[in-house]
């Protein structure tokens, strides 16, 4: 296969421009609208419905908004016959009674009543829970990153790995809060998939630029990374389409539950290929790695008993 030769570390800073733009929007959309967040963080109540039919979700949401449940989230769950509703917490209202409601409301409509099947109540105190661990984990994550590229490699491949890193989830965060899309386990369980799939992505960056340390000495180091992000171009290109193709599959065929998951993960795929060869390495570069931090310094023998 004949190997490309792009100058992707000589672009960098327009790379830099474009990926500070991003995340300066993201920040101040994460800052002056922030998430949606779900109930899983914010608590509620979640009612799971069944029809014998398809169910029309906007009639649904119609019908819901006329009966007071304005802040209602409805979507299919597994087929079309069945619907997940969502509200939030409401104060001085059981979970009992608000399924009642919510089901006397919908079935008014219908000529086909629903059939109740589940009701499910997350409390504030769980809410906050939840997104205080999910918090953490986001925080363990990031320095198990920084640690495990730090032992492998060196550690200002370490920060050029954290900084891309943060750079996929900052902008993927940032595109949730722009679209008003809802935040919750789902999605945060994605965020978590996009760290580790970024991460892999540039290991195999930094691998290469690794053995071609040791290989490539007659070369400057701006010139041995750019050969080493264009040997990898092929590979890193069709892992993430093969990943896509699948994401597609989730996001068209997968329904409403698993939407959000696959939202997350087709802008974090496409993010962290960039990220991998327009963000990781120029950074490592901009950090001043060298030859000389990962070659082996020769050892010396010490000879002191010859005559």
């Amino acid at each position: 296969m004949k190997t490309t030769n792009i100058n992707f570390i000589g672009n960098r800073n327009i790379a830099f421009i474009f990926s500070g733009i991003l995340s300066l929007l993201s920040i101040i959309s994460l800052s002056v609208q922030g998430l949606q967040m779900g109930i899983d963080f914010t608590g509620g109540t979640l009612i799971e419905v069944g029809y014998q039919k398809p169910a029309d979700l906007t009639a649904l949401r119609n019908t819901l908004d006329e009966s007071g449940f304005a802040d209602a989230t409805v979507q299919n769950f597994g087929t079309a016959k069945d619907v997940l509703i969502r509200l939030k917490l409401q104060e001085g209202v059981s979970s009992a009674d608000l399924s009642t409601k919510v089901l006397e409301a919908i079935n008014k409509t219908t000529a086909e009543p629903a059939s109740l099947r589940r009701v499910e109540f997350v409390g504030p105190q769980v809410g906050d829970d939840l997104a205080q661990d999910g918090f953490l984990a986001l925080l363990y994550s990031t320095i198990g990153i920084l640690i495990y590229v730090a032992w492998r490699f060196e550690w200002k491949f370490s920060l050029g790995a954290i900084i891309a890193t943060l750079h996929d989830v900052i902008v993927t965060l940032g595109v949730f809060s722009a679209l008003r899309m809802e935040f919750d386990l789902t999605v945060l369980a994605a965020v978590l998939a996009l760290i580790g799939y970024s991460l892999n992505d540039t290991i195999v960056v930094y691998d290469r630029i690794r053995e071609n340390f040791i290989q490539l000495r007659n070369k400057t180091t701006e010139e041995m990374m750019n050969i080493s992000v264009n040997v990898t171009l092929s590979r890193t290109i069709m892992t993430s389409l093969t990943v896509i193709l699948v994401l597609l599959s989730l996001f068209f065929l997968g329904g409403e539950v698993i939407h959000g998951f696959a939202v997350v993960l087709l802008f974090g795929v496409f993010f962290g290929t960039y990220s991998s060869i327009f963000i990781a390495s120029p950074m490592a570069l901009i950090l001043g790695v060298s030859p000389q931090d990962l070659i082996p310094a020769a050892k010396t023998e010490h000879l002191d008993n010859l005559p």
